[in-house]
């Protein structure tokens, strides 16, 4: 017996969507490993569970139960608060599937109800929420380098680091340190970026439980966070990573909104009967 899956990406940063309508599937941080790992599994930053609000139990337990509820694993089986990437091909998928078949909707996460806008040519917009912008100093050490940075929850911990070259940071093939701990007692995600004219950024990032990836939304959203304390008076930034271009928009209240494309581009089955309910 399998499991039916999807494959799907935004701007490089690639999801395993498992439809789960019925919440059924008993899915293990081995699982989530296994399946997400290259070359030995499908692959992929992370799994999206596809299941109703109303099966989610306690997590869910103030949501309309026919909510769909986007249940976001990492690729080390970890659970993470919110994938802004993952949200918009989340999205892409219930209207593909024919699941959802408004041009506003309402998806729920761990860090709550998010409003999805359709956008021409498979984009789609996220309401991010607001964001905490801390004031604690803290430091980044990458490639024999220490560089100031600050931390951002959106809700997902986010160090923030400005630098003059993007290639001052080498490969990142291994997790930056970021100092001191205690900031991040649950581990942090860990963007750089460079300016490269105003409203404009170009960004790469280091995910918790993941490694460097080619994009990552609210890594995105942090980032020109950070960028906007130079620029107050601009309220839209391109955020260039290497899997592509989002768009960042901070409101006055406060409010972030993250819009970008979304694909989906396999449909199968993983051949594994280990999963309870598989």
């Amino acid at each position: 017996m399998g499991i039916e899956f999807y494959k799907g990406h935004g701007t490089g940063n690639d999801f395993i969507i498992i439809p789960d309508d019925d919440g059924v599937l008993d899915i293990s941080a081995t699982d989530v490993a296994r399946w997400c790992r290259r070359h030995h599994g499908v692959g992929a930053d992370g799994i999206l569970r596809v299941v109703r609000a109303g099966n989610m139990g306690p997590e869910a337990a103030d949501v309309a139960p026919e909510t769909w509820f986007m249940d976001y694993r990492n690729a080390d089986g970890s659970i993470a608060e919110m994938c802004g990437n993952g949200a918009r091909v989340f999205a892409h998928f219930l209207r593909t599937t024919g699941r959802q078949t408004a041009t506003d909707f309402d998806i729920a996460t761990r860090a709550g109800l998010k409003r999805i806008n359709v956008l021409p040519n498979h984009h789609y917009r996220v309401a991010m929420g607001s964001a905490l912008l801390r004031s604690d100093e803290i430091h980044v050490a990458v490639a024999d380098r220490e560089i100031g940075a600050r931390a951002v929850f959106i809700p997902n911990p986010h160090a923030v680091a400005r630098v003059p070259d993007l290639s001052m940071i080498g490969p990142l093939l291994e997790a930056p340190i970021v100092s001191p701990s205690s900031v991040f007692p649950d581990g942090t995600n860990v963007e750089f970026f460079e300016q490269t004219n105003p409203g404009f950024i170009t960004m790469r990032v280091f995910e918790r439980g993941v490694g460097e990836t080619q994009s990552c939304g609210t890594g995105a959203c942090a980032a020109a966070l950070v960028a906007a304390l130079e620029y107050p008076e601009i309220t839209e930034w391109n955020v260039h990573v290497p899997g592509g271009t989002v768009t960042v928009t901070l409101s006055q209240d406060g409010h972030i909104a993250l819009a970008g494309p979304a694909e989906l581009v396999a449909h199968g089955t993983l051949l594994d009967g280990d999963v309870e309910g598989a």
